[in-house]
């Protein structure tokens, strides 16, 4: 029998995810400077948790907090507070709400983190972004003992996420950021037991779903979002991406989220990037593959597995859902539909309508000197990434609860993000001054009352 949209899936952990549809991650940018979770993230993913999505995944928990995706992202880098355990749970019984399943993507930026954030970001070696424009520094090979403390992060973030009530965790092992740094022969050139064969190179992940499992048991939901390739010459394969699939299995994780490309080649966001070295994706032979950016591999991976596989980037008809669940996919990621109208996808899975709207498509057909149509090379190259940002900003016009801004040219709303974000990071650093001198004074405080007690004991 043909699995439907409204099929429930049960996973390898015994939890029950209720239709096929999922939100996957979407950076927010709404986190306060704090990096805890706002009024603003609140009401977007109550939005969402209308839409009728049996699971929605976070944008991107950073695990460190010297390692932004972006100002504005949530962050677990120690054990929470009574207060940031507080707006945690605000945040999980919102999107809960109709019964969804809730799971935190944890993440590291590793080389991927902006110089603005931090000059000299930790990677697995010191191989800088291949990219224009010096937004990105050289980055520091990490030591052992920093890898294991990596590892350590993210397990004690995956605790925290369970005690706050997400229902699971997402790993984040692709675009390129730090764990998908480690994956790549091309950016992991180390000579030690993390680096040369494929089984080093993917030690760092296998030891975090590890450390993780042990963390959360085994009922708690623990996925990994992996690239099925990096598309730069040298890089992450698809022969990579099997075996690692391989192992992931193995290790017990519930869910494989497909995706594919970095910062240097975005193919996930269906963009060419701009590193002088990227390889295109596989030609796209059928009306479903060139809707679902990598059906190919998915289809690959499902001869070879049984755990579930979740296909994200694309996909907008039931037409070409469906055939994807007819494929052996198990879970349909939808993201942009969403960014501009939350419950869109309540329609589909109530037989209302048949497809959802492309709004990537409407940007790229408008016309104006500030447009991918501009008769200038550089702008329409920056419209081209500056298409993603239009998204951003209708996520915070979500967040304020307001409508959204259809009209936005996308080259007014990459100043827009770059001022909101600009803003963010000059109140982070003065939120992390103020940590620091507060941790100072308990750890004075600290001394001087065993030094008082000490003088008592020798009177």
């Amino acid at each position: 029998m043909a699995t439907k949209l409204t099929d429930p899936l049960k996973l390898p952990c015994g939890a029950v995810i209720s239709n096929r549809l999922a939100k996957p991650a979407i950076t927010e940018g709404l986190a306060d400077p704090r990096g805890w979770p706002t009024a603003e993230l609140e009401r977007l993913y109550s939005g969402w948790a209308d839409s009728g999505f049996g699971l929605m995944v976070t944008g991107n928990i950073l695990v460190d907090g010297d390692h932004l995706e972006r100002a504005g992202n949530v962050i677990i880098e120690r054990e929470a507070s009574a207060a940031q355990m507080s707006a945690l749970q605000a945040w999980t019984k919102v999107a809960r709400k109709n019964g969804a399943h809730f799971w935190a993507q944890l993440s590291h930026s590793g080389r991927q983190t902006q110089k603005v954030i931090n000059p000299t970001p930790l990677a697995p070696s010191a191989v800088e972004i291949g990219l224009p424009g010096g937004q990105f520094g050289k980055p520091k090979a990490m030591t052992s003992d920093e890898i294991v403390e990596v590892v350590h992060r993210f397990a004690m973030a995956a605790r925290t996420c369970k005690e706050a009530g997400f229902t699971g965790v997402q790993i984040h092992a692709a675009h390129g950021y730090l764990i998908s740094s480690f994956l790549s022969p091309k950016t992991n050139l180390r000579t030690d037991q993390y680096g040369g064969s494929l089984d080093n190179r993917a030690s760092v992940l296998m030891s975090i779903v590890a450390a993780t499992r042990k963390a959360v048991g085994p009922d708690f939901a623990i996925s990994v979002k992996l690239n099925s390739a990096d598309f730069q010459k040298g890089g992450f394969t698809a022969e990579d991406s099997g075996l690692v699939a391989l192992k992931l299995e193995r290790a017990g994780v519930d869910l494989l989220e497909i995706s594919g490309g970095s910062y240097e080649n975005p193919v996930m966001v269906g963009e060419k990037g701009g590193a002088a070295d990227i390889e295109a994706p596989p030609r796209k032979t059928s009306t479903l593959v060139r809707e679902a950016y990598f059906l190919d591999f998915a289809r690959a991976l499902r001869s070879r597995l049984t755990m579930p596989l979740m296909l994200t980037g694309g996909l907008r008809t039931r037409e070409g859902m469906q055939a994807a669940l007819d494929e052996g996919v198990d879970m349909l990621g939808i993201a942009r539909p969403v960014c501009v109208e939350p419950t869109c996808v309540k329609l589909l899975l109530d037989g209302q309508v048949d497809a959802l709207p492309l709004w990537e498509e409407r940007l790229r057909r408008k016309t104006s000197i500030f447009t991918t149509n501009s008769p200038f090379a550089l702008i329409r190259t920056l419209s081209g990434f500056a298409g993603i940002y239009w998204f951003y900003v209708q996520i915070y016009r979500l967040g304020r609860g307001e409508e959204p801004d259809i009209e936005k040219i996308p080259m007014m709303a990459l100043l827009e993000v770059m001022r909101t974000e600009k803003k963010l990071l000059r109140q982070r650093r003065k939120q992390v001054e103020a940590d620091v001198r507060q941790r100072r004074m308990q750890v004075e405080a600290d001394i001087g009352a065993v030094g008082e007690v000490a003088l008592q004991h020798s009177e």
